[in-house]
């Protein structure tokens, strides 16, 4: 069982310019601007621009699953016919992250939060 889509990560070429399109498109600012990744937070989602994005392998955004356990989850999505992509990986705080690509070549990506 999934937490759903909470996050989706555009990998961006220019972050300058992709963080004024999407300040302006939400209407916030970023609550997260470093030179790695910048963040935004509008209606329950969490929408990210990741400036590495495309060396990471990212094609186009990726929308990612809130889970419970992400060793567990990408398992099962390995087991159902996903490519990996992007192994777990803490991206700070405890945060961890995968992503898979299925049949059809649609990215899907996993998160997990720290436990509370």
């Amino acid at each position: 069982m999934t937490g759903g889509l909470q996050t989706i990560i555009y990998p961006v070429k220019d972050l300058d310019r992709a963080k004024a399109l999407f300040s302006a498109l939400l209407g916030v600012e970023p609550y997260a601007d470093e030179p790695y990744y910048v963040g935004f937070k509008d209606a329950g989602q969490d929408v990210g621009l990741d400036p590495n994005g495309h060396a990471k392998g990212m094609t186009g955004p990726v929308p990612y699953w809130h889970v419970a356990d992400i060793t567990a989850s990408l398992q099962a999505l390995l087991e159902a016919g996903a490519d990996l992509l992007k192994d777990v990986q803490d991206v700070g705080g405890g945060r961890l992250v995968a992503f898979v690509k299925d049949a059809d070549g649609n990215m899907i990506g996993l998160l997990q939060d720290p436990a509370a």
